[in-house]
């Protein structure tokens, strides 16, 4: 998506923060977290969609994929942290942004990759135990951390950071679908994130942004 096209992207977005479920159906509009996303063009020149009112870090402990405790504001350890909303039976969202993320890290430095982490924290706890996210999540970038914790939990840090989670939405298959917000989200060292990326953004974009985000917070 070029530069050009940005604005527009943004102007949208504006009523995003969107329900975007799994099962690829069309969700309601919902912004629980009140953000505020700047409706021009970002005057510091990232792609994604830009944060007035930036969020931060929740200190929560979760469990990461070996078991351990994680907690999201002192067990990150790089300068970029990114964090996804999830789940490993999610047929199309989930695992399209996930690729697109990867992607994007082939295609900077080694030096800028090395600073960047991606945490992917499961809405589906009572299927996606450590064993079963880290088999996933190796399937797109062996980097990628898995967390999980109680579903109150999770909703609790979802919420903090401006992403809704509906819980389970049964099928007549018998199964269930998670309802949840698809953006991408960026936090600097100072454990704040003044940008996100829609589940749309671009490959390049995405990459553009993640190497500024380093630059930044070197």
């Amino acid at each position: 998506m070029s530069r050009t096209r940005n604005a527009a992207l943004l102007l949208a977005a504006v009523a995003l923060l969107a329900l975007a479920g799994c099962s690829g159906k069309e969700q309601k509009a919902d912004n629980p977290g009140g953000a505020i996303i700047r409706s021009s063009q970002d005057p510091n020149g990232f792609r994604g969609a830009a944060l007035d009112r930036p969020y931060s870090m929740p200190a929560t402990t979760l469990t990461d994929t070996n078991g351990n405790p994680f907690n999201l504001v002192t067990s990150t350890k790089k300068p970029v942290t990114l964090v996804f909303f999830g789940y490993t039976n999610c047929p199309d969202v989930c695992p399209t942004v996930l690729a697109d993320v990867a992607s994007a890290l082939t295609k900077v430095d080694q030096q800028v990759r090395d600073q960047v982490q991606l945490l992917f924290i499961t809405t589906d706890p009572a299927r996606d135990t450590g064993p079963v996210m880290r088999k996933y999540l190796d399937r797109f970038d062996p980097s990628f951390a898995g967390l999980t914790g109680s579903l109150t939990t999770i909703k609790d840090v979802a919420k903090a950071v401006g992403v809704p989670v509906e819980g389970m939405q049964k099928l007549p298959s018998g199964g269930y679908e998670v309802g949840h917000g698809a953006q991408v989200i960026g936090f600097g060292k100072d454990d704040k994130a003044h940008v996100l990326w829609l589940s749309n953004a671009a490959i390049g974009d995405l990459a553009h942004d993640f190497g500024k985000l380093v630059e930044e917070n070197r």
